[in-house]
């Protein structure tokens, strides 16, 4: 039998998390793999000592963003689902931008000057010239956030510098608002270079953002050849075995990128299509780790 880590933040302990991680266990069993959860508590050890070959598991299941520890992992040799590499770039949407500027269609993106988190955004005239660029009104994000949080839609200079103002040091982005896709877009879940699933996430209640968790619906969506090949584009791209991508619509309804996720929440996704992402996401590593071995 085949072993595995699924490896967690010690600190997300609510049911939303817990359920995923039972998902996750279940989808192994059936592929015939011992999955057993870590959390970075568990493994603090591993920085200093470190395991042996014979102690490590066959694979593991990043589904963290402590990015050190994924590293750590793969230095003694453990094959990670997904790369460090790829999940530090999605984490940080200011990478994934840069990572993905020419080769994929993305709003007009500008990434803030950096600052440090003793000092602050102190001018704030990088504004000014951003809205310029991108127009009114303008979306910033921080770099770092989930959810949809940390993402606001400012109508003018004077509402950019108070949103600014409130992120106090966090990195962030400022990107032209696509007003076709306003309260809509679509998520895709990809394994291994194929799309298994999409939904589209609507929001009746006014707000700009589709996230669910910021009152938006979602109902079962079939996509466009056009926007299973950005997604796929997307993941291959940033080297990701599977992601979460969200997409905007754009004049003519042509696909936008919006964000990619690797470690995407599919509770909501399984609940609207269906689909169970543990398992295909599971039979995908079963399969790869056969390949490579």
């Amino acid at each position: 039998m085949k072993t595995g880590w699924l490896i967690v933040n010690h600190f997300l302990k609510t049911n939303k998390f817990s359920e995923l991680y039972a998902l996750f266990i279940r989808a192994a069993k059936g592929q015939g793999i011992a999955l057993e959860l870590k959390s970075g508590c568990d493994l603090l050890h591993i920085m200093g000592k470190g395991f042996t070959k014979e102690e490590l598991p066959d694979f593991a299941l990043f589904w963290d963003k402590d990015i050190r520890l994924a590293l750590s992992l793969e230095k003694m040799g453990l094959r990670l689902f997904n790369s460090a590499h790829a999940v530090a770039i999605c984490d940080d949407k200011s990478l994934t931008h840069v990572a993905l500027a020419g080769k994929i269609p993305m709003p007009d993106t500008i990434c803030a000057p950096m600052t440090y988190d003793s000092v602050g955004y102190t001018d704030l005239s990088f504004i000014e010239k951003a809205g310029e660029q991108l127009g009114w009104p303008m979306v910033i994000k921080a770099c770092f956030g989930s959810f949809g949080s940390q993402v606001f839609l400012a109508h003018s200079q004077k509402e950019a510098a108070e949103i600014v103002k409130n992120l106090g040091a966090a990195p962030f982005i400022m990107q032209a608002f696509v007003k076709e896709s306003a309260g809509r877009d679509v998520r895709l879940q990809v394994v291994g270079g194929q799309v298994v699933a999409a939904m589209l996430r609507y929001n009746e209640k006014g707000d700009f953002r589709a996230n669910l968790t910021a009152g938006g619906s979602m109902k079962a969506y079939t996509p466009t050849e056009a926007q299973k090949e950005m997604a796929i584009k997307a993941c291959r791209e940033l080297g990701l075995d599977f992601a979460g991508v969200d997409l905007l619509f754009g004049k003519n309804d042509e696909p936008i990128l919006c964000e990619v996720n690797s470690n995407a929440h599919f509770k909501n996704l399984y609940d609207c299509t269906g689909v169970d992402i543990a398992e295909a996401i599971m039979k995908y590593i079963a399969q790869t780790i056969d390949a490579e071995e």
